[in-house]
């Protein structure tokens, strides 16, 4: 995804002088400070299984386990063995006619002894059980009968009912692999990319790197993983996102499509009514934990961290580093339309509004012939300038226009009702397309406020897209929001036959609310200056979308291999034959299955795979025998990214390494050549999540078609893939124009 090209440009993102002065701080003092953020977080998630239910017990279990001690007490039975006639000797005594109230509480206080010991009890079972990963060294499509064991005693544990964020507390910590061991895999990495002599150099690097500072830093960050929730990914967030520099549009964003081939309805204003309160349902049921914990696989519980911060969050600039403000509801959206601003309530005093209610509020903006106010139509593109210039210039705004400002940043999210159509056209199908993907990836630069945690963008024709800023959450979270949306605003709400949403206009539905710029003229030059610097990043980024209809999953499921291992060795060969070499390639796996877990690299251009390509390209070679590369090939594949899904991995260690490194202010060589790589092939699968929303065999059209990102290295591809349904894939390609390698 985005992340790999936030990764790489690690380096320079630690290298201005606010940030030495920042990694000045005492190791210490940054282990203490990330623990007791680990901490907070780890409080709040205690109310939170106050206000839903602790797991893997609910209150009513301590109900239904003190009335059965009362049931058996007025049977002349014990079941404390004494212990309540002992609690009653310490209690206050209150007199004979409060006998029975005694009794009560010493059965209270019995009944919340013995419930609190079984919950911690099963609590810890299900962590030790959620530590084994032995299921993942299953052959690919079976089960192992341990594994079947193991499964069934998850289930047992789990409760029967979970919620969101019910095995949050279970799940375990990221462990942190040995030095050895990583260095190990990455210098097997790089082999098949490197010459002899940058090889052999590297070899060097990495050997003093293990004799000389591997063992220190270590050690510090054993002690970091011990008092935080994860290692690497506070770090993470802070380093290849918060702390980045360059401009967020498409460095740090990235887009999920509409259906591909069908418009549920091609009024605007109405679909842009059904998507939003299709949205806020999602967060309702976000904010009751009513969502069922993702299971991967159908049976191991995933990390829901990341869900908190979908909406009511922005991402404020800062001079040597942004922040995430988060709030705890927001109930209005931020609406931009031909340059104008506009609050639109989406609650009134009976709950959330009805989507026809919201319809007439979106049809309100868009038959509204007022211009946009001077500066007003592109003071947008401040948020796509350098984080710096933004965060400077944001404090003038801020001073002049204090309430629109803060009516954008503290909306549930941002809509863009775009003035063009979008989306497949039969007479050019390809190169409308590729205009789609551009548009929701950066469109013109002034029209989406990318602070904000997404944008809603809703096209003329009612096509919808979605564009996602990347430091709060990754893909799978925000796809899991999209296709609720898509599967909610099309299937459950629906619309009426003449396009617009169901149900009858409401003359009591406020208007929305024009927001006020009153910008000063000095203002002017920053605005003008990030216009251009944001129509110079669109109009630098290629874009194509190519759906594959020959085969699909179910296909390659005949051919008893993993989908996502197919497409990576056929992304291998097809790279080779554009380029004639082999280079790094970045493909995100996720680390959920541990606590507060993101991603981890999988480097998919591996020995075996580059053994497989050239057999490919050799005449002399048989079908058999490049059909037993192609196999070890997968093999090595599945078994990279099963390293990397338990915590196995090798970049977030050696990210974490060289974070803890330029604490310690120790050079390392080795680190700093790690850190500066450059990923020409970044890659990343869009995993459909929720098949149960849609009918893929009664409607295949009704499908989400996925979503890409820009490419990490300015000569380089960034490729996403999705599986549409069991016999298409659609691909998201994207590249700079202005490289020579790229060009088409």
């Amino acid at each position: 995804m985005a992340e790999a090209q936030q990764a790489s440009s690690l380096t320079s993102s630690l290298s201005s002088d606010g940030a030495e002065v920042e990694l000045s701080t005492p190791v210490w003092q940054e282990i203490y400070l990330s623990g007791l953020r680990s901490w907070k977080r780890n409080l709040w998630r205690i109310w939170n299984d106050c206000h839903a239910g602790v797991v893997p017990a609910s209150p009513l279990s301590w109900l239904f386990l003190f009335s059965a001690i009362q049931l058996a007490w007025f049977l002349q039975l014990d079941p404390s063995l004494g212990l309540m006639e002992k609690i009653k000797e310490l209690l206050p005594n209150w007199g004979g006619q409060h006998y029975q109230l005694q009794g009560l509480v010493a059965a209270a206080l019995f009944a919340s002894c013995l419930w609190g010991a079984l919950v911690f009890t099963l609590h810890v079972a299900l962590r030790l059980l959620l530590s084994h990963h032995g299921w993942l060294l299953d052959p690919h499509g079976t089960m192992s009968s341990p594994t079947k064991t193991w499964l069934a005693l998850v289930r047992i544990f789990s409760g029967r009912h979970p919620r969101l964020f019910s095995f949050q507390r279970a799940l375990p910590r990221q462990p942190v692999p040995t030095a050895q061991e990583s260095v190990r895999k990455y210098l097997e990495s790089v082999r098949p990319v490197l010459a002899d002599d940058a090889f052999d150099r590297a070899v060097a690097l990495a050997s003093d790197f293990l004799r000389l500072q591997a063992p220190r830093l270590q050690l510090y960050l054993r002690l970091k993983s011990w008092c935080t929730s994860n290692y690497v990914s506070d770090w993470w967030e802070e380093f290849v996102y918060l702390r980045s520099r360059g401009s967020l549009m498409v460095n740090s964003t990235y887009y999920m499509m509409d259906f591909l081939y069908v418009t549920p309805t091609p009024l605007q204003a109405a679909r842009a009514g059904n998507a939003v309160h299709a949205l806020l349902l999602y967060r309702h049921l976000l904010n009751q934990q009513e969502i069922p914990p993702t299971l991967l696989m159908g049976m191991r519980p995933l990390c829901s961290a990341q869900f908190e911060r979908i909406f009511n969050t922005t991402r404020v600039p800062g001079v040597e580093k942004d922040y995430l403000r988060h709030l705890q509801d927001s109930r209005h959206v931020a609406v931009f339309h031909r340059g104008r601003f506009f609050r639109v309530g989406t609650h009134s005093s009976n709950g959330l509004l009805s989507p026809r209610a919201l319809e007439q509020q979106f049809q309100e903006i868009l038959d509204d012939p007022s211009p946009a106010c001077p500066l007003e139509e592109h003071v947008a593109a401040l948020t796509a300038a350098p984080r710096t210039v933004w965060a400077q210039v944001r404090e003038l705004v801020k001073t002049h226009a204090a309430t629109a400002l803060e009516a954008v940043e503290e909306a549930a999210f941002f809509v863009s009702l775009d003035s063009e159509p979008a989306g497949l056209t039969r007479e050019d199908p390809a190169a409308s397309l590729d205009a789609y993907g551009h548009a929701l990836l950066a469109g013109r630069g002034h029209d989406r406020w990318f602070d904000k945690s997404f944008t809603l963008i809703v096209f003329s024709n009612g096509k919808l897209g979605l564009s996602v800023e990347h430091s709060w959450a990754d893909c799978p979270v925000s796809g899991h929001m999209w296709e609720f949306t898509l599967a909610t605003e099309c299937f459950q709400l629906g619309y009426a036959a003449d396009g617009h949403c169901k149900g009858q206009p409401d003359a009591t539905v406020p208007q929305p609310q024009r927001l006020q710029w009153d910008l000063p003229e000095q203002i002017h030059p920053s605005i003008s200056l990030a216009l251009r610097g944001a129509q110079s990043l669109s109009g630098n980024i290629d874009c194509h979308i190519f759906p594959f209809s020959h085969f699909g999953k179910s296909f390659i499921k005949c051919c008893h291999v993993s989908s996502d291992s197919f497409i990576q060795l056929v992304l291998q060969l097809a790279h080779f034959r554009d380029r004639g070499q082999f280079c790094l390639t970045y493909e995100s796996a996720m680390t959920r299955l541990f606590l507060e877990g993101r991603t981890e690299t999988v480097r998919s251009c591996t020995r075996e795979a580059c053994h497989f390509v050239r057999a490919m390209e050799d005449k002399e070679k048989t079908d058999q025998q490049c059909l037993a590369l192609f196999r070890e090939a997968v093999d090595k594949h599945q078994a990279l990214l099963k390293a990397a899904m338990s915590g196995q991995g090798i970049d977030r260690h050696l990210f974490a390494l060289y974070v803890m490194s330029r604490f310690l202010h120790m050079n390392s060589p080795f680190l700093t050549q790690v850190q500066s790589q450059q990923w020409p092939l970044s890659t990343s699968q869009i995993p459909v999540q929720q098949m149960h929303l849609f009918d893929v065999h009664n409607y295949p059209d009704y499908v989400s078609s996925g979503g890409g990102f820009g490419p990490a290295d300015d000569h380089g591809y960034g490729i996403s893939y999705i599986f549409m349904g069991e016999n298409m894939i659609t691909f998201h390609i994207s590249s700079k124009k202005s490289s020579t390698k790229t060009v088409r």
